[in-house]
């Protein structure tokens, strides 16, 4: 297993040596994103006798993480961080965090991570570097607008700098996302290596019948403009316009660091006015949706949308857009719908198609486990990281 978890390092005098000298960092923006997305690779790592460290800001996890054996160091990525002397003073504290670790491997994960980790490790002579996409951001959403080419052209400059490590590899959910980096000279093609999503633990998102009562649609989702869920209130709003009830549920919060974020004002509007109910923040994604009997993604791009992967394991058809990431995630007309991005009377038809259409609704839920079962199961997905 020594193999197979530092893959592209040189293992050729490790032969005979304790497993437990080697050292693997990961560096991601914020710890609760670790345990959602990465957590069961750290677990399997410390189970295979590796010291594990992690690198991000913390919140309330710290006591959980540190007390499952993983090495929690505090470090705050600002995402919108626009000061160029802070963020070079980042790098360097994080230059300074991996030089006294000395990992033999880091493992990057989000932009930022991804990029400055990358320049750092080439300057700390890291033996090697597992990069992870796990979509493109913002930037690659929107397609005009002199500012938004800069910041792009700037960002491909530092994916360039960031995945230049001589023994390199850089982990894609999507085959768009992919052929857009290698397209524009950000990564060798020879380095990528294609990877659907982060796993589901399908023991903790059984299939369960679908409820009785009128019909549950829901979005879970960080409240941001391009996740959609301006338009997935709009949707509603549609479906309830035409007499045919149903109850529209949003899950999340507002994410204040980013700039597509949608404020609490406007939060509190919907809630007001009734026509979805805004849950907030819910760790219980597997109860709510066994009690939903549609799950809704009208992302504008994504990585590869977990959420997706949670819905097909509990047996629901889905709707999401048609764009990278999410139309990766379904199987379309088998598992769910597409509709096109940025478009609510499109979404409100798909919903008012699977309200009305009850038999193809728990048929496209059965084939979405069976999906789940094929392609997404947690093993599959942290063995595939450890080769």
């Amino acid at each position: 297993m020594a193999l197979l978890l530092v893959g592209c390092v040189d293992v050729s005098g490790v032969v005979g040596r304790a497993v437990s000298s080697k050292k693997i960092a990961f560096i991601v923006n914020v710890d609760w994103f670790f345990v959602s997305h990465r957590l069961p690779i750290a677990l399997k790592a410390i189970e295979d006798g590796y010291e594990v460290h992690l690198l991000c800001a913390v919140t309330d996890r710290q006591e959980y993480l540190e007390g499952l054996g993983i090495i929690v160091h505090s470090f705050d990525f600002s995402r919108s961080g626009k000061n160029i002397f802070n963020e070079l003073g980042s790098i360097y504290k994080l230059y300074q965090q991996i030089k006294k670790i000395k990992p033999d491997l880091v493992h990057l994960v989000t932009i930022k991570p991804v990029i400055y980790g990358g320049v750092v490790s080439r300057l700390a002579k890291v033996p090697a570097v597992v990069s992870a996409i796990s979509g493109l951001g913002f930037l690659f959403v929107k397609s005009r607008g002199i500012k938004t080419v800069l910041l792009r052209s700037m960002v491909l400059f530092l994916y360039r700098l960031a995945m230049n490590h001589n023994n390199q590899r850089v982990i894609f959910q999507n085959p768009t996302d992919r052929q857009a980096l290698v397209d524009a000279g950000g990564v060798q093609e020879s380095k990528t290596r294609m990877i659907r999503g982060s796993g589901v633990a399908l023991n903790k998102y059984p299939m369960l019948p679908e409820p009785e009562g009128l019909p549950v649609i829901i979005m879970a989702s960080r409240l941001l403009k391009d996740k959609g869920v301006c338009e997935f209130v709009e949707a509603a709003r549609i479906v309830n316009s035409r007499g045919l009830k149903a109850h529209f549920k949003v899950v999340g919060e507002p994410d204040e660091g980013n700039p597509e974020n949608v404020s609490r004002a406007l939060v509190q509007f919907w809630q007001d006015e009734g026509i979805v109910s805004c849950l907030g923040y819910r760790s219980d994604i597997a109860p709510l949706f066994s009690q939903a009997h549609i799950v809704v993604l009208p992302s504008y791009r994504e990585g590869f949308p977990k959420v997706l992967i949670e819905a097909a394991a509990c047996g629901r058809a889905v709707i999401t857009t048609d764009v990278p990431g999410c139309r990766d995630a379904i199987e379309v007309n088998i598992t769910g719908l597409l509709v096109p991005a940025r478009d609510a009377v499109s979404l409100a038809a798909a919903m008012l198609t699977l309200i009305d259409d009850v038999t193809l609704r728990k048929k496209m839920g059965l084939a979405g486990r069976g999906l789940a079962e094929r392609e997404f199961s947690i093993d599959k997905v942290v063995a595939a990281h450890f080769a």
